[in-house]
C-alpha cells in the first residue's frame, strides 16, 4: 500500500498492513478476486490524502477511542468503503508524521482493537 507524496510522512503500522491484507482477502472471498483490487483503492486513497496533513476533509478527532487518535473514513471521491484509517500525529525532530495504526471496519469496537501493544507496531 503506497502512502503517496506530500509534506507529511505517513507511516503504516504492521497492524494496519495486516488489516489491509485481511480486508482484501475477505473481499476476494466474498465478492470475487476481481473486486479486491478495486476495493483496495479506497483505503489507499485515504492514506494518500493524509500526506496533505491531518486536517483535511473527513478527518475527525476521536478522543473517545483513545487520547490523540483520529480517523479518516475510506469512502471518498466516489469510492465506496466501510472502513476507517485510524491514526495518530507524531512530531519529532522537525518531522511531521502520521502513523496509521489500524484500518478498521466501521462496525468494529475501535477501543478494543487499539491496544497499547498494537500501537507500537
Amino acid at each position: 500500500m503506497k502512502s503517496g507524496a506530500g509534506p507529511w510522512t505517513v507511516r503504516i503500522a504492521a497492524a494496519a498492513e495486516a488489516d489491509f491484507r485481511e480486508i482484501l482477502e475477505w473481499t476476494s472471498r466474498r465478492f470475487g478476486r476481481s473486486q479486491a483490487p478495486i476495493y483496495a483503492e479506497a483505503p489507499s486513497a485515504a492514506i494518500a490524502a493524509l500526506t496533505s496533513g491531518p486536517s483535511g476533509p473527513g478527518v475527525r478527532q476521536r478522543g473517545e477511542i483513545a487520547k490523540g487518535v483520529l480517523t479518516l473514513h475510506v469512502a471518498r471521491k466516489g469510492r465506496n468503503g466501510r472502513h476507517f484509517n485510524v491514526f495518530r500525529i507524531r512530531r519529532e525532530a522537525g518531522i511531521e508524521a502520521i502513523d496509521v495504526l489500524r484500518i478498521l471496519h466501521e462496525a468494529m469496537d475501535f477501543p478494543r482493537h487499539l491496544t497499547p501493544d498494537r500501537e507500537r507496531d
